[in-house]
């Protein structure tokens, strides 16, 4: 009998938002990133430029406009959402993300749910999502369905791993689909971070070649950074002439690809996947049972490995 998967830490934390009357419509959705956003000394904080808790990093809800989104593929969007303080970032830093709400008609109460902005924190006045919309997804639909001039509330930022500059000498990121985007925060925030020299290697799965996103960004970084970002990208199913590896993220890609001494605290693996994708790599915790991972059967500890 398989075990029972504990609540991700951000139903958890979705709990705490809408409050105990709202729990029921909270657990009927999916709080995971599908693929799955203080200090008053200093306004950079321990993670680099535009990435501290200022003095007004406080959790707050905001009402946002949309200002413009641009069409990826066939089901996913990036959204850019105007926020109140043009001056402002919201308080976000390395890793965060936020909840948006939206009540339905026929819901009781409002549907949360969890995304990783993936903006330049350093500029202010806006946030950014990558949304893909899932054929029962009420949230992601509501997100689709936004013109610009539309609202949205949302409430954040949450913490999620607190990112320290220099932490790790080796970063080993393993992606599968929107599972980019709290990746490609990190990412980002690392390399736009002069005082930080960690290296990091992306393992990135998808679907299709179109899954692949943010991959005119991720080749830009792996070009501006040869010697600190590398990328490797595959695709289950690939067209005709692609040119990138056919297949899933399996234990030989990871064996071959990781970077970094495994039993050493200079090295991190940061994972962000379907539930199928992340259960096979990272293995299986429940209340009942136990099921080691791929990066277990390679040496890798649990302490080693975050999932977002």
């Amino acid at each position: 009998m398989s075990g029972i998967r504990p609540f991700p830490r951000k139903t958890i934390a979705a709990v705490a938002v809408i409050g105990v009357a709202g729990m029921c419509a909270a657990r009927n959705t999916s709080f995971h990133n599908e693929a799955f956003a203080e200090s008053s000394k200093s306004r950079w904080g321990s993670g680099g430029p535009g990435f501290g808790f200022g003095t007004n990093a406080r959790m707050g809800t905001y009402t946002l406009r949309l200002e413009s989104f641009q069409q990826v593929n066939d089901n996913t969007k990036r959204l850019r959402f105007q926020l109140p303080d043009p001056a402002s970032n919201m308080g976000l830093y390395l890793t965060s993300y936020i909840f948006t709400f939206d009540k339905p008609k026929d819901a009781l109460f409002n549907i949360a749910k969890p995304y990783t902005p993936i903006n330049n924190f350093d500029e202010p006045g806006y946030i950014e999502l990558l949304v893909k919309k899932y054929p029962d997804g009420r949230a992601s639909g509501y997100l689709h369905s936004l013109q610009p001039g539309d609202t949205l509330k949302i409430r954040g930022p949450f913490p999620d791993y607190k990112w320290k500059t220099n932490e790790f000498e080796y970063v080993n990121l393993i992606a599968g689909g929107v599972g980019i985007a709290p990746m490609y925060q990190l990412i980002q925030g690392i390399l736009n971070n002069p005082d930080d020299k960690s290296k990091i290697k992306l393992i990135f799965g998808a679907n299709t070649d179109k899954d692949l996103l943010m991959k005119e960004e991720l080749d830009a970084f792996e070009q501006q950074f040869p010697d600190r970002f590398k990328v490797v990208y595959t695709v289950s199913d690939p067209v005709e002439g692609s040119p990138f590896r056919k297949g899933r993220i399996t234990k030989e890609l990871l064996e071959k690809e990781l970077v970094g001494p495994k039993d050493s605290k200079t090295t991190k693996i940061f994972l962000c996947g379907p539930p199928a994708m992340e259960a096979a790599i990272h293995g299986r915790q429940g209340w009942i049972s136990l099921r080691k991972g791929v990066l277990e059967e390679l040496g890798y500890t649990r302490s080693r490995i975050h999932r977002f």
